[in-house]
């Protein structure tokens, strides 16, 4: 043991061992203590001991088997003659003969050595944790007595046989007995005694006893019983745990994760050389190769993946765009680049993408990654997500968000000085910047970011790119792009029976390539005028087909009409699986099933479009990826959406419900057509007549259309919620300041092509002249150089820059609640009136607080009544959509829901989900402000019951990525009932427990459930040690500090 205390590490082994005789365990007597017999007596027993050892490890003896308890510990401590308790019975009757401690040594040696240093030391040794054990020694003995039980419980804890750490599970109880024993006799000596830690204080030892010798025989009795009893006990309990399986370590575990982390630190090393050597996987660790083969089956990337991830602009860590046409595997370039940086860098990474489904999707797919790499998966969309982040101090963390919850998440971490811990952002489909007020968010967020930390990388992808020399200038960003499909996509247009080529050679723009040869009766042609089945029945059910139809209705109707001419024999294709999708589907809404699925399913048909509940759409999803529907009738929204690829796709007509087709989205479409590694070739058909010809060929030829700004046209929004984000964080808080800001977004790169009636200053001024009239600013007037105000001999906008401005509590509220502030003075004055006479007989009051205002506006309710009593429209609505909510959550069935109040089901859940989504802003908004301090209370189960809408059971379960309520009623119903369970089950045995859950499904709960298990123990850890952590403004500390700094 070292004098200086230093940290002690050791292991339980499994191997037996030769033990130390207890001289070296029980601490001596000092010198001036001990006769000179006893001294030369001990020396030989050391000398005795050491033989002992010495022979033990020379010669091997021959292995025999024990019936007997008496020496079934043959190397270990027997109970024989030379035994560990014969031993123990030498020394302390040897220690009880010293004249001082003759009539303690039972008391002191067994009692207090047992319960005070072994039941101490040991009660941190669980028999589920066989990691290394850590012994703190702080400082030197203060007392002999000290010595025997520090130097005696932390060799006695280090050197048992490993079967033996049994035994300390339930040694602690059995000495509480004991000792409980004597407690009458020794009340002085309970009150005394102390930790191993602890100063015991040497009166307890030295005071002398004052006891007749009848009582000492006494005593002395009963400590003969007493340590006959722990002996007993202790030979009881040796031998049941000789019998216990000993733990057994994974060596082969162990050296994987050394290698692993050998190999990060070599690849952290060549990144940071810059060194043209990329090492096992482009500077990432071999395993992460083999990560791949195992989980997507991806062995080789293809020629432009490489290129691109050896491009200067990479390795140097600028920022990059970069286009490819659909199905080109970008991605996983982007997921490589996210591994260097969380592997090798060790920085934080946000992933942004458009839909909380793909959201899902990737936390599923990446989650594998992040437990077997040692790395965290947060979701951060709906009402999931914590902000500001945790912050972690061994691993990081990949954060996977929404566009609003991505600009949310950054706005947490400037505002708490975290921003430069991000050291990469990705975002995918960079393309939806210059879409509606989601493009503005996203502008926000990816301007904040240059603005704020030069030291993140920016990486954005898509496959519809036109201007994008604004976007580079914007983003001060490389480009790259390519052309490569993986598969080759042929374009075809149809008109009347007639199918033609695009051909961009062409005269036209197409080329003749066949007729339709299918036969059609007159019947069929009525039914089918544009001749789908025809085109539907050359791929299926072998191959795969998508419809795009232009509205949901028609998604409906066509695939209704599809099965009413399709051939018989299509029922019997997978007919046993069809039918488990459809019992899946009944167990999902409690017994009912769309009658329009429940016709065409049989046929391997399905619609799939937003009036489906997420839980239906994952369902057919599945059934579709695994060629169980082979095809899906569906709007626009799938182009962009999760990734279900298709032999053939054929557009239905070339318009989004009214509008005419935009070249983007066309090109999203028929990018699902082609599944790499499948098929050879993907085709896309577009169904046109002949008066939309003229349209089509111009639609086909010419470019995709350019990405605007919509930081301006989006008021409210956009430039007004930047505007107070920016004085809210500070970024900047006067006109010159947001101004230069402005100067470097999207918006103003492009400001001359948006502009024509104001300047970008006119803007600006009128922004926050708007934002203080509405009371969510207010201004500080700032001195010039001259120390006077010059408020009266100056313009108008010149008086604007004079001012400071600081942020008020509303609009701080606002701000952080990420409320439209076009309504955040409504929802105010709803919540201050709301304090008047809140009602909380049930949650209808709180759940209309909080149903969303913009959901109100499409609400048609039927309630005449109401009109004819001219009351506020707006109200009316809302009260109207809260009484929806109010009956979801009491019931808890979407279906029941939806046909009680005559609304379709897919619009029932997506209220379900803004709710959820507007009460964590009203809940932020509250927190900000004093007023409103019931509020936070109540707004957090609330907000926790709409995101689920579910029992309370089932929560916990549903915590987990890709489990919804129906899967988690069957693992529930399994015995699977807490995040731990899922964590700890095994991937074969849920999918022979469960059903219609597939080994992919299985293994994504699995890691899911670990990533997150992971997280919330983690958060604990730091947790704890941010408690015991000493305080940077400690008083001591911030005196040295400054005596030190006064010195130099």
């Amino acid at each position: 043991m070292d004098e200086g205390g230093s940290r002690i590490r050791r292991r339980v082994s499994v191997r037996k061992r030769t033990r130390p005789s207890l001289g070296s365990i029980f601490a001596a007597p000092t010198a001036a203590e001990l006769k000179p017999g006893d001294e030369k007596e001990e020396q030989e027993e050391k000398e005795m001991g050491a033989g002992r050892r010495r022979r033990k490890t020379v010669g091997v003896q021959p292995v025999e088997s024990y019936d007997s308890e008496e020496d079934m510990f043959d190397d270990y401590d027997s109970f024989a003659e030379n035994s560990f308790l014969a031993q123990l019975d030498d020394l302390e009757q040897k220690y009880m003969q010293l004249p001082e401690r003759r009539e303690h040594a039972t008391d002191v040696a067994t009692e207090d050595l047992c319960s005070d240093s072994i039941k101490h030391k040991l009660s941190v040794t669980t028999l589920d944790n066989f990691t290394e054990l850590k012994t703190d020694v702080h400082t030197k003995n203060q007392s002999e007595y000290e010595d025997v039980s520090t130097e005696s419980g932390a060799d006695l804890l280090c050197d048992v046989p490993s079967s033996q750490v049994l035994y300390f599970e339930n040694l602690q109880n059995s000495l509480n007995d004991l000792g409980d024993q004597s407690t009458k006799e020794r009340d002085w000596n309970s009150s005394s005694h102390k930790t191993v830690n602890e100063e015991l204080p040497r009166s307890s030892i030295e005071q002398p006893q004052q006891i007749d010798e009848s009582s000492s025989t006494v005593k002395t009795s009963s400590d003969v019983n007493r340590k006959k009893s722990l002996k007993d006990h202790l030979k009881s309990t040796m031998t049941g745990n000789a019998k216990a399986q000993t733990p057994i370590f994974s060596r082969t575990k162990q050296l994987k994760e050394t290698l692993l982390s050998e190999e990060i630190n070599v690849a952290k090393k060549t990144i940071e050389s810059l060194s043209d050597d990329l090492g096992p996987f482009y500077s990432l660790p071999s395993k992460v190769r083999d990560l791949y083969v195992q989980f997507k089956g991806i062995e080789k990337l293809y020629e432009w993946q490489h290129t691109c991830l050896t491009l200067n602009s990479v390795q140097e860590r600028k920022n990059l765009i970069y286009s490819l046409p659909t199905s080109g595997g970008k991605t996983l370039v982007a997921e490589i680049l996210m591994l260097q940086e969380l592997l090798c860098r060790r920085k934080d990474v946000l992933m942004i993408l458009p839909y909380v489904a793909i959201v899902q999707e990737k936390i599923s797919g990446l989650s594998s990654f992040g437990v077997e790499l040692g790395f965290f998966v947060e979701e951060y969309a709906g009402s999931k997500g914590r902000f500001p982040p945790i912050k972690r101090r061994e691993k990081k963390s990949l954060y996977i968000a929404t566009i609003e919850k991505g600009h949310s998440l950054v706005n947490s971490l400037i505002e708490t000085g975290r921003i430069g811990s991000l050291g990469l952002v990705v975002v995918d489909e960079l393309h939806m910047i210059g879409e509606g007020s989601r493009g503005a968010i996203l502008e926000m967020t990816l301007a904040k970011i240059l603005y704020t930390s030069k030291t993140t990388q920016i990486i954005g992808m898509s496959a519809t790119l036109s201007n994008v020399e604004d976007l580079q200038e914007f983003l001060q960003a490389e480009y790259y792009t390519s052309q490569f499909r993986p598969v080759e996509l042929k374009e075809y247009l149809k008109i009347n029976d007639a199918i033609y080529e695009v051909d961009s050679k062409a005269e036209n723009g197409m080329t003749f390539s066949r007729v339709l040869g299918y036969k059609y009766s007159d019947t069929l042609k009525k039914m089918d005028p544009d001749h789908l089945v025809a085109l539907v029945t050359e791929v299926i059910p072998n191959y795969s087909c998508l419809v795009f139809c232009p509205t949901k209705k028609n998604c409906e109707n066509v695939a209704e009409m599809i099965c009413k001419i399709l051939s018989k024999d299509c029922l019997k294709h997978r007919e046993k699986e069809k039918q488990e999708v459809i019992q899946n589907l009944k167990n999902l809404s409690g017994g009912s099933l769309c009658p329009v699925l429940k016709r065409t399913i049989p046929f391997g048909v399905a619609y799939h479009h937003s009036g489906l509940t997420s839980e239906e759409r994952k369902l057919l999803e599945e059934a579709y990826s695994t060629g169980v529907l082979c095809l899906f009738t569906c709007t626009s929204t799938l182009a962009a959406g999760v990734n279900l690829p298709a032999r053939r796709v054929i557009l239905r007509a070339p318009y989004v419900a009214k509008e005419f087709l935009k070249r983007n989205q066309y090109k999203q479409m028929i990018g699902r057509a082609g599944r790499a590694g499948i098929d050879s070739t993907g085709e896309s058909i577009l169904i046109l007549q002949e008066k939309d010809k003229q349209k089509v060929l111009e639609l086909i030829s010419r470019p995709l259309e350019n990405c605007y700004s919509h930081l301006v046209q989006e008021f409210t929004k956009g430039i007004q919620t930047l505007f107070l984000s920016l004085i809210g964080l500070k970024i900047a808080t006067n006109l010159d300041d947001i101004y230069h800001f402005m100067s470097g977004t999207f918006f103003g790169v492009q400001q001359k092509i948006l502009l024509k009636e104001k300047t970008l200053w006119d803007i600006t001024v009128d922004s926050l002249r708007y934002l203080t009239e509405k009371g969510l600013l207010q201004k500080d007037t700032i001195l010039t150089e001259k120390g006077l105000l010059q408020k009266d001999t100056i313009c108008k906008s010149e008086e604007e820059f004079q001012y400071s401005f600081q942020i008020t509590n509303l609009g701080r509220a606002s701000f952080k609640g990420t409320i439209d502030l076009a309504y955040c003075d409504v929802l105010y004055r709803d919540l201050k009136k709301g304090l008047e006479g809140l009602v909380l007989e049930s949650l209808l009051h709180l759940i209309y607080l909080t149903t969303p205002y913009d959901m109100a506006s499409q609400c048609d309710p039927d309630w005449m009544i109401y009109f004819r009593q001219k009351v506020d429209k707006g109200i009316v609505n809302r009260l109207y959509l809260s009484f929806v909510l109010f009956t979801l959550l009491k019931e808890t069935n979407i279906w029941s829901v939806s046909e009680k109040f005559n609304m379709p089901r897919g619009y029932v859940q997506n209220l379900l989900t803004a709710a959820a989504s507007f009460s964590s802003c009203v809940l932020h908004f509250c927190e900000e402000l004093e007023e409103f301090w019931v509020y936070r209370v109540l707004l957090v189960e609330l907000t926790k019951k709409l995101t689920y809408c579910v029992k309370a059971e089932l929560i916990p379960l549903m915590e987990v990525t890709g489990v919804l309520e129906a899967r988690a009623k069957q693992l529930y119903s399994a015995g699977y009932k807490s995040l731990m369970h899922l964590a700890n089950a095994n991937p074969e045995v849920l999918i022979r427990t469960i059903d219609h859950l597939s080994r992919r499904q299985a293994k994504q709960i699995v890691s899911s459930a670990k990533m997150l298990l992971h997280e919330k123990a983690e958060a604990l850890r730091e947790e704890v040690e941010e408690l015991l952590r000493l305080p940077s403004d400690f008083p001591g500390i911030v005196a040295s500090s400054t005596e030190r700094h006064e010195a130099i």
